[in-house]
C-alpha cells in the first residue's frame, strides 16, 4: 500500500511516499530556513506563501522521485494540526483537492505523533512497548505506546518547549535561527561546565519546564557583559567575545540534554518498555544521542537527522497505520487543528 504524505505544518513544505508503513520510496522537502533566518524564527505569512509557491511541484517530484503515477498512490495522508494556521490551510487544501480528483481515501494526521513514526520506517524496527521521547521546537512530551495508535502522554512541558528554548537562548547570544544547529556547533568549541545552569525541579514526575534555564542563561549573559537584568537581550550579543558565546551555547546546551536524559531514564526504569524512541528535530542533536546510549544502553532507535526535523515521510507512515483502523476522512470536511494535542 503506498502513501503519499504531505506535510506543511510550519516551515517545510514536504512530501513522501512510503508502501506499507516502513518503506521510504521518496522524500521531498523544500526548505523555508534561508527566508526566516533574517527574522530570528518563523514568519507565519511569508511561510504560508511560500508553501503556495512549491506545493504542487514538491507533491509531483515526490510521486516522480518514487518511480509511480497516481494510479499507483493508495491513500494520502497530511499534516491537520498542530502548526501555523496559513502553512495548515495549504497543505490540507491541496491534500482534499487531489483526493477529490483522484478519488484517494484522506486521513488527515497529528504531527507530533507523526514524529514518532519516523523510527518506523526501514531499517528500523521498534518493538512494544515503546518510549518515546518527543522534543521539537513546539513540544516536548514523553509518551509510552502500548501499541499503535494507543498511548498515553507521561508528561510535558508546562511552558517552553526544549526546541523553542534553544531558539531563544540562540537569538540571545547571537547566533542564527534555528538554534538547536547553530548551540550545537558553537558548544562544540566551548567549555560546558563554564557556567552552572540549573535544572528545573517541578513536582511533577515526567512533565518539563524550560522557561527558567532559558532565564537563567539570559542573567548569566548580561552579568559576563557586566549588566543587570534591565539590560536589553537584543543588545547582548554585540558585548560578548566568541569565547563568551560558546561557553555560553555548551552550558545551555549540557543543562537541556541533562534534563531530558535525566527525565526519560526515571521514566525507562520504571516502565521498562522494550524500546526507547526520540522524535522531532532536537532528536538529531548528537549530544543527546549520545548521552541517552550512554545512559540507557543499546535499547534505542534513532531515525536518521533527515527524518528527525519535518518530513512527510513520517506523515505517510502514520497514515498507513491509521488506514489499518480508522476510516477514512471527509475530504469535504477536513479541517485543520493548529493546536491539536496528543
Amino acid at each position: 500500500m503506498n502513501i503519499l504524505g504531505i506535510e506543511t505544518s510550519c516551515d517545510e513544505t514536504a512530501a513522501a511516499v512510503v508502501a506499507n508503513g516502513h518503506k521510504l520510496l521518496s522524500n521531498v522537502v523544500a526548505s523555508q530556513i534561508d527566508l526566516h533566518k533574517e527574522y530570528g524564527g518563523v514568519v507565519p505569512e511569508i511561510a504560508a506563501r511560500s508553501h503556495l509557491e512549491v506545493v504542487n511541484s514538491v507533491i509531483d517530484k515526490a510521486i516522480v522521485d518514487a518511480r509511480l503515477n497516481w494510479d499507483n498512490i493508495d491513500a494520502i495522508a497530511v499534516t491537520r494540526g498542530p502548526g501555523l494556521s496559513g502553512s495548515l490551510l495549504i497543505g490540507t487544501l491541496s491534500a482534499r483537492t487531489l483526493s477529490l480528483i483522484k478519488n484517494k481515501p484522506l486521513y488527515g494526521v497529528d504531527h507530533v505523533m507523526a514524529h514518532v513514526y519516523a523510527n518506523f520506517i526501514d531499517p528500523i524496527k521498534p518493538q512494544f512497548p515503546i518510549l518515546a521521547l518527543i522534543v521539537s521546537g513546539g513540544h516536548t512530551q514523553l509518551a509510552w505506546f502500548e501499541s499503535h495508535l494507543k498511548y498515553r502522554l507521561l508528561g510535558q512541558t508546562l511552558d517552553d518547549a526544549v526546541g523553542e528554548a534553544f531558539d531563544k537562548v540562540a537569538k540571545i547570544i547571537g547566533l542564527e535561527y534555528p538554534g538547536g544547529p547553530s548551540i550545537a556547533k558553537a558548544a562544540q568549541g566551548g567549555d560546558s561546565e563554564k557556567y552552572a545552569l540549573p535544572r528545573p525541579q517541578l513536582k511533577t514526575k515526567y512533565d518539563f519546564s524550560f522557561s527558567g534555564l532559558k532565564t537563567a542563561a539570559l542573567r548569566v549573559a548580561q552579568k559576563e557583559i557586566g549588566q543587570d537584568y534591565n539590560f536589553p537581550s537584543f543588545e547582548i550579543s554585540k558585548l560578548l567575545s566568541n569565547n563568551q558565546v560558546n561557553d555560553l551555547a555548551a552550558s545551555f546546551q549540557k543543562a537541556a540534554i541533562d534534563y531530558l536524559v535525566s527525565k526519560t531514564k526515571l521514566a525507562y526504569e520504571e516502565f521498562q518498555p522494550k524500546t526507547v524512541v526520540i522524535a522531532g528535530g532536537v532528536a538529531a542533536n548528537k549530544h543527546l544521542r549520545e548521552e541517552l546510549s550512554s545512559q540507557l544502553g543499546k535499547n534505542i532507535d534513532y531515525a536518521p537527522t533527515e527524518l528527525c526535523t519535518d518530513n512527510a515521510a513520517m506523515v505517510a507512515t502514520l497514515g498507513y497505520y491509521q488506514s489499518k483502523s480508522t476510516n477514512a476522512d471527509d475530504p469535504l470536511s477536513l479541517k485543520i487543528d493548529p493546536s491539536l494535542s496528543m
